[in-house]
């Protein structure tokens, strides 16, 4: 018998609000409330908030901290300043991803880690797995923080009407009361939008996510936040990330740093230098027809990502070619359903905001 699905603590707003829920890493989460198409529209125009108490956390304190995530995560941990956030990855012995984090730096000794919810216990484990030796404390926080992210153009407006001071810059983090409670606000997303994404007490976060609504932020669920990442080309794990894929291949190479001391760097460091075989690339698919994840690239390749773009109004997605088709511009055909479906390589984001 499956374990029954967790519920965030904003689970029973969000069935008032009349949400379509269904099953998602081990979660009763959101897919959409009233359409993908109007909630994508809101958080492109105005604003969207969307639960994502789903993910996880990690938080590593004390001296040795620092070494223990450098030895982690792909990229420059020692670089990021107090109250800084920094892209990276979790990598195998062979280059393969574990997963896709960011991480804050709230102190000085002091580090917090967002996992994906799929692989927030094997994240965990890792850590705690590397942890002997070095002089710090690796702690589960994934029970202390609900998570609401809250992204668009007037996002900021909004959340900045319900907080105590001035909210802090992108890809920064920062300690606020928000509608009376005590929060971290971070100015990352999802989205490729400006926004922030809120971490709070369980037990605060309805009051704050009513707030939100009552001044204007339309709910979103996880299919809006599918199709806005997908414009933006940020990677899905699951999807254009896997332990069968390296860093170089996803186009991630710009967050493992070349002096290597990261588990996993002399695998990337080869794949960097040899060129890898095969490249996720960005399409648009320049007939009517939607790929899927799954698809088949004609001649060679799969399709990663894929969906109708509510904004471009045409289906993209993501996929990996071989490198040799991969150059900006490239037509190519997908098997879409047993029907061809042609397509051209992009440039990144396949939607500039």
């Amino acid at each position: 018998m499956s374990a029954p699905l967790r519920q965030t603590p904003l689970h029973d707003a969000q069935a008032a609000l009349g949400a379509r829920m269904v099953a998602y890493a081990g979660w009763e989460m959101p897919v959409r409330y009233d359409g993908v198409i109007a909630e994508h529209l809101a958080v492109r125009s105005a604003v969207g908030a969307f639960d994502v108490s789903h993910m996880g956390q990690i938080e590593t304190t004390g001296p040795g901290a620092v070494e223990l995530l450098m030895l982690l995560c792909s990229n420059d941990v020692a670089r990021i300043p107090i109250g800084g956030a920094q892209y990276s990855l979790l990598c195998r012995e062979d280059g393969g991803v574990l997963d896709d984090v960011f991480t804050y730096r709230l102190a000085a000794e002091r580090y917090l880690t967002v996992t994906n919810a799929v692989n927030h216990e094997r994240d965990l484990a890792w850590f705690r797995s590397h942890a002997g030796g070095f002089d710090g404390q690796v702690i589960d926080r994934a029970a202390d923080y609900a998570m609401i992210s809250v992204q668009g153009p007037l996002a900021r407006e909004v959340v900045q009407a319900i907080a105590s001071a001035p909210l802090p810059e992108r890809m920064t983090i920062a300690e606020r009361t928000l509608d009376g409670a005590e929060a971290l606000v971070a100015g990352t997303g999802y989205t490729g939008e400006d926004g922030v994404e809120l971490l709070v007490a369980p037990e605060d976060a309805l009051g704050v996510w009513n707030a939100l609504l009552r001044r204007g932020a339309k709910p979103a669920g996880l299919a809006a936040r599918d199709t806005l990442r997908t414009e933006a080309c940020f990677h899905l794990y699951g999807n254009d990330l896997s332990t069968e894929r390296g860093p170089i291949e996803a186009g991630l190479g710009w967050c493992c740093r070349v002096g290597g001391g990261y588990i996993g760097a002399e695998a990337v460091s080869a794949a960097r230098e040899a060129g890898p075989a095969e490249q996720l690339v960005p399409f648009v698919i320049t007939e009517r027809g939607t790929a899927r994840p799954g698809d088949a690239v004609v001649g060679g390749g799969v399709v990663a990502s894929g969906t109708f773009s509510p904004s471009l109004e045409m289906g993209i997605g993501m996929a990996y070619l071989p490198s040799e088709h991969a150059a900006v511009g490239t037509e190519f055909e997908i098997d879409v359903r047993g029907k061809r479906r042609r397509a051209r390589v992009e440039t990144r984001p396949l939607l500039k905001v």
